[in-house]
């Protein structure tokens, strides 16, 4: 009796031991997994950053110019129920450069990285600003009339509705078409430069 009294204590602290290593092994590698998983979380996302950061800086590179050249006519006179007032009409003729310039906005695109897989997410193509050349602003046949003066809200309106007319002239040529196709190129030819060989590359829009 006395054997088996001292046994039972040391089966016991030798199952307790066990027990205390199999919870160090399983803590251990719940751990280190957490661990990995996270780092793996923040390496994609930190790449994720980097590849949107290095959009942004081809931004002025992939969008597309157009280079023009217009004439237009601005008349108006003073109407009295429907008729115009004689010696109140005023008008010029004026021809003047203009360039307006169509893209993407890259500081807009998405990127994602799911493991080897990149993909970009682009907005779609839009003007991104119109200018027209003031020193090359020439009028022609220009008639005012005392009775209703030029203003300056003549020449802004006048100014406005030109600018509209032309970007429309310009997007029924295809510069929004041209232009998403080259942010799309330019997209591709940088990343794929970028990625390591292993890495796929999808660019939508």
């Amino acid at each position: 009796m006395e054997v088996k009294e001292r046994i039972r204590p040391v089966k016991a602290l030798k199952y307790a031991l066990l027990g205390i290593l199999a919870c160090a092994i399983v803590g251990g590698g719940c751990f280190f997994l957490g661990r990995s998983a996270a780092n793996q979380k923040e390496n994609t996302q930190l790449s994720a950053v980097v590849l949107e950061s290095r959009l942004s800086e081809i931004n002025e590179l992939a969008s597309v110019s157009y280079s023009y050249t217009n004439m237009a006519q601005f008349e108006s006179s003073n109407d009295f129920y429907g008729m115009k007032l004689p010696f109140t009409t005023k008008r010029f003729i004026l021809t003047y450069d203009g360039e307006i310039k169509a893209g993407v906005d890259l500081k807009k695109a998405a990127v994602s990285v799911e493991g080897t897989a990149v993909t970009v997410d682009l907005p779609n193509a839009e003007i991104l600003s119109h200018e027209i050349d003031e020193d090359s602003v020439e009028v022609f046949d220009e008639k005012t009339s005392i009775f209703n003066p030029f203003t300056v809200e003549d020449f802004s309106s006048f100014q406005s509705d030109q600018k509209k007319a032309v970007e429309q002239k310009a997007v029924n040529k295809g510069l929004l078409t041209e232009a998403q196709t080259k942010a799309e190129d330019s997209v591709r030819m940088l990343l794929s430069a970028a990625l390591p060989e292993d890495y796929t590359l999808t660019v939508k829009s």
